[in-house]
């Protein structure tokens, strides 16, 4: 019997060593984000006041920030929060755009146009000016800053499904004409079941896809609105907000140990996560086939 279609597309993946390695590499950073902290005696994150801007050394491997934490507790707990966001923010922006994006693309008519309408809006307004606007609101209603986090998860996702709803519905026009749509017309089924059964399932690899490289895109958003004091805000800590914490001329000069290791994290974790997604494009796609 011949395999399936997802065995022969994970033994491409696996042939595949740059993409093995970006995955290994996000996998990794997930561990170490999610359970590094476990071990550590400085989760508490106390400030000690005898210990701030110290140097790497046996009791803290990346060193003190301004307050006496360990720079690497902080960095791993950040991690969670980065993440975290980046994990959450994609998948409600790839439930909302492909919900619209099938919507508009099967029912067409009005329903298509009042969609559509709302994504070009959206797109037509830069992402990063809008989110900043938002960050700005939530500064001004001083918005708790436990709550912050989920208000960012949200705002992610509102700049980032109008692009995977045009895409999604573009996909769905060209699969309704196929054989076995019209197939479905002549056996009477639900549109319910036209649309949850046999369409988006042929959408399933577009949108691994593109949730994964999604992922990259979403940690950076967050991070950048951080660093501006507009994302999550102190004392949770975040790869953006822990680089905006050493922006003076002394910390970049001098103490390199407050910048290097969230900045550091930033580009490993979105590059391995951008070439993993490369490679799954390169598997799932049939466009890309050698």
């Amino acid at each position: 019997m011949p395999s399936s279609l997802w065995k022969q597309s994970l033994r491409r993946l696996l042939r595949n060593k740059l993409a093995i390695i970006g995955c290994v590499v996000v996998v990794i950073m997930f561990m170490a984000c999610f359970i590094g902290p476990l071990f550590s005696p400085y989760t508490n994150g106390k400030i000690n006041m005898a210990m701030m801007n110290k140097a790497p050394n046996l009791h803290h491997w990346l060193g003190t920030d301004s307050l006496g934490r360990d720079v690497m507790t902080r960095v791993l707990q950040a991690g969670r929060i980065s993440l975290t966001v980046g994990l959450a923010s994609m998948v409600l922006s790839v439930v909302i755009g492909s919900l619209l994006g099938a919507i508009a693309g099967y029912y067409r008519g009005i329903v298509d146009q009042i969609i559509m309408r709302i994504a070009d809006l959206l797109l037509t307004i830069p992402s990063l000016p809008l989110l900043f606007i938002f960050g700005a609101l939530l500064s001004e209603w001083k918005v708790p800053t436990g709550y912050r986090m989920y208000i960012v998860m949200l705002m992610l996702s509102f700049v980032g499904w109008p692009g995977l709803a045009r895409m999604v519905r573009g996909q769905l026009l060209s699969l309704r004409e196929r054989e076995f749509m019209q197939a479905t017309v002549v056996l009477g089924l639900r549109d319910r079941r036209k649309l949850f059964n046999h369409l988006l399932p042929n959408l399933v690899p577009l949108l691994i896809v593109i949730a994964t490289l999604n992922i990259g895109g979403a940690i950076l958003s967050e991070s950048v609105l951080s660093f501006f004091g507009l994302g999550v805000m102190p004392p949770t800590p975040t790869w953006g907000n822990m680089i905006d914490a050493a922006n003076n001329m002394i910390d970049f000069q001098e103490r390199p140990w407050l910048w290097i290791p969230p900045g550091f994290s930033i580009f490993i974790t979105v590059i391995a996560i951008n070439i993993f997604g490369d490679g799954l494009r390169d598997v799932l796609d049939p466009k890309q086939k050698r």
